[in-house]
């Protein structure tokens, strides 16, 4: 891969984490205490629910769990699809976040009409959709090489080692990034849900628009910029 690429495809999944903080935010104060693409949060979740024999939680924890692997199991094929896979962004990688923007679009529908204040089953059903968009992310982030958009545990993990060794980790830049936009993505969604809910999803679909647009508009106009020739 030229370096030249590597900026344009770390800007992307730096923008892609403002809708993952968004995400987390939503799922969090308006869907039950639960994470969408936290999932290791989740898990403890569930242990916490079973422990202190708290119902909800353990059904809230258990569905964002099944929905996160659902995701999964839909985007890593979809990403890993090898027809057109080089390059710095293949494009079965902006197969996978379209069919995740669907996923997205779904969310927005069921909660414009639940107000932007949805209770009982369509909050269940909500958590299952934000964690699927999640674990569809992932899996298509994941097709880009030892980075991600949405379990940063590894990413702070590896950055705060290389800082206090004197070495320099690869992507430091993007790590910074998405460790900021996933914070600055959590006060969006936050701040809209207090003030004006039903904008919520307005926060959580525009970074991943803008990704798709991009990444569309780079395989058709500038592909030459975007994948190594076949001499290299």
């Amino acid at each position: 891969m030229s370096r030249s690429h590597v900026p344009i495809r770390d800007s992307l999944v730096v923008l892609l984490t403002l809708t993952t903080g968004a995400v987390d935010a939503t799922s969090f104060l308006a869907l039950g205490n639960v994470f969408g693409s936290v999932i290791t949060g989740n898990m403890v979740l569930l242990g916490v629910a079973a422990g202190t024999a708290r119902p909800a939680l353990a059904v809230h924890s258990g569905v964002a769990l099944a929905g996160y692997m659902a995701g999964v199991v839909i985007g890593a094929p979809l990403a890993a699809h090898r027809e057109g896979s080089g390059g710095t962004w293949p494009p079965s990688v902006t197969v996978a976040l379209a069919v995740e923007f669907g996923v997205l679009s779904v969310f927005t529908v069921a909660w414009e009409l639940a107000g932007a204040a949805p209770r009982g089953g369509v909050q269940l059903a909500l958590v299952v959709v934000l964690a699927a968009a999640m674990g569809l992310q992932a899996a298509a982030v994941r097709r880009l090489g030892q980075m991600s958009s949405t379990y940063l545990t590894s990413t702070l993990t590896g950055l705060v080692a290389g800082l206090v060794t004197g070495s320099k980790p690869d992507g430091t830049a993007r790590s910074l990034g998405v460790l900021a936009t996933l914070i600055i993505g959590a006060i969006a969604a936050s701040m809209v849900l207090e003030r004006a809910g039903a904008w919520l999803p307005l926060v959580i679909l525009l970074p991943l628009g803008l990704v798709i647009v991009a990444s569309v508009a780079g395989f058709e106009r500038v592909r030459d910029h975007l994948t190594p020739s076949r001499g290299q």
